[in-house]
C-alpha cells in the first residue's frame, strides 16, 4: 500500500507528462503557426490535389495539437506504471477526445489508466507461464478496457459540466477582470522561467484553449517570448545609464538568449537570472504582469489560435495582432528598464580573469 500511495504523486506525474508534451506542442505549434501566418487553414482532411502547401502545414499542426489530451494521458500513465501504462493511457486519452472531455479529461484519464495498470502489475497474480504476457497483453487489455469505460461512463459527464462552467465563467469576464486575470497569469508564466509553476500554468492555459479560450495561452507564451529579449534590452539601457550589469560571459550568453526568445524559448535566460535571481525575478515578473494585463484587457480575452511560436503567433490573432505586439514591446521595455535600474554594477569578468590566472600554465617549464 505504501508503494501505491507513493505512486499517487499528482504533481510529479503531471510535470513529467508535460515535459513530454512540450516538444510536441513546440513542433506542432511552429508548423501550424507558419502555415496559418502564410495563409493556410487547418482542414478536417487532406484530399490529394485539393490543398496547398500552407494548408498542409496548418492541417498537420492542427491535428497534432488536437491529440494533446491523448499525449498528456499517455505521459501521465507512463510516469506511473512505466511501459505497461502507455497503451491504457493512449486509449483513455482517445476516449477523452471522443466524448469531448478535452485536456482535463486527458489528465484525469491518465492518472486512472496509470494507477489501474500499476495495480494490475502489483496485485494480480498469474501462473509462471503467463508472467511474460503481463506487460504486453494482460495489463494493457485489462487497463485499457477498465480505464476507457470509466472515462466514457463515469468521468465524461462531470468533466464536460466543469469545462462548460469554466468556459462560461472566463468568457463572461469584463475588462477589469480580464486585466487582473492577465496580470496574475503573466506573473505565474515567468516567475520560475519554465519550471513547475510555468508548466502548471501552461497546462491550465491549454485546457482553456481546448474550449476555445485563446487569451491565457497567448499571454503565457508571449511572456516567454518577451522576457529573454527584455534582458537583452537591459544591456542597452544599462549602457545609456553608464552601468555594467553583465559580465563578458553573460554578454555571450545573451547572444543566444535573445534569439531564443523570438522563437518562444524562455529557458535561455536562466543562466542570466541565476546570477542575480531576486532582481531577475522581480524584473521579469513586472514585465510579465504588464504584458498579461495588456493582452487580456485590450484583446478582451481573445488570443492566438496556436499555443506556441513566439512572434509567429501574432498573425493567428487576427485583428488583435497589434495587441500582441504591443504587449511584447511593453514587456521588453519594463523588464529591460527595471533590470537595468535595480541590477548592481559588476566588474567585467573579474572572477573569470582570476580563475584563468589561477590555472594558467604559461610559466610551466618541462626540463
Amino acid at each position: 500500500m505504501k508503494e501505491f500511495l507513493k505512486k499517487a504523486n499528482f504533481k510529479g506525474h503531471l510535470l513529467t507528462a508535460i515535459s513530454y508534451l512540450i516538444p510536441i506542442v513546440c513542433g506542432a505549434g511552429f508548423v501550424i503557426a507558419i502555415g496559418m501566418a502564410l495563409g493556410g487553414k487547418s482542414q478536417d482532411s487532406l484530399v490529394i490535389g485539393k490543398f496547398n502547401f500552407f494548408q498542409a502545414l496548418a492541417t498537420l499542426g492542427g491535428h497534432a495539437l488536437g491529440m494533446l489530451p491523448v499525449i498528456i494521458a499517455t505521459g501521465i500513465a507512463f510516469s506511473i506504471a512505466g511501459k505497461p501504462g502507455i497503451a491504457p493511457g493512449f486509449v483513455v486519452g482517445l476516449a477523452a477526445n471522443a466524448i469531448s472531455a478535452g485536456f482535463i479529461g486527458g489528465i484525469i484519464g491518465g492518472y486512472i489508466a496509470g494507477w489501474i495498470a500499476f495495480a494490475i502489475l502489483k496485485y494480480v497474480k498469474v501462473p509462471d507461464w503467463a508472467k511474460g504476457l503481463m506487460p504486453t497483453l494482460i495489463v494493457p487489455f485489462l487497463a485499457c478496457l477498465s480505464s476507457g469505460l470509466i472515462m466514457i461512463y463515469i468521468i465524461g459527464t462531470p468533466v464536460s459540466w466543469f469545462t462548460s462552467w469554466l468556459t462560461a465563467l472566463l468568457k463572461g469576464l469584463n475588462g477589469t477582470s480580464n486585466l487582473i486575470f492577465g496580470a496574475i497569469l503573466g506573473i505565474l508564466s515567468i516567475v520560475d522561467f519554465g519550471g513547475p509553476i510555468n508548466k502548471t500554468a501552461f497546462a491550465f492555459a491549454l485546457t482553456l484553449q481546448a474550449q476555445g479560450i485563446n487569451g491565457p495561452v497567448t499571454a503565457l507564451q508571449l511572456t516567454n517570448t518577451a522576457t529573454p529579449i527584455g534582458f537583452g534590452f537591459a544591456f542597452l539601457v544599462a549602457k545609456m545609464l553608464h552601468k555594467n550589469i553583465y559580465t563578458r560571459e553573460e554578454i555571450e550568453t545573451l547572444k543566444s538568449t535573445v534569439p531564443m526568445g523570438f522563437v518562444n524559448i524562455v529557458e535561455g535566460s536562466i543562466p542570466i537570472v541565476m546570477n542575480d535571481i531576486i532582481r531577475g525575478i522581480i524584473a521579469a515578473g513586472l514585465g510579465g504582469m504588464c504584458e498579461g494585463a495588456i493582452l487580456m484587457s485590450l484583446a478582451h480575452g481573445e488570443g492566438a489560435t496556436v499555443p506556441f511560436g513566439g512572434f509567429l503567433m501574432l498573425p493567428t490573432m487576427g485583428k488583435n495582432w497589434w495587441v500582441g505586439l504591443l504587449a511584447i514591446l511593453v514587456n521588453v521595455l519594463v523588464t529591460g528598464v527595471v533590470y537595468a535600474l535595480i541590477k548592481k554594477n559588476v566588474s567585467v569578468d573579474e572572477k573569470k580573469i582570476n580563475k584563468e590566472e589561477d590555472i594558467s600554465l604559461d610559466d610551466v617549464q618541462i626540463m
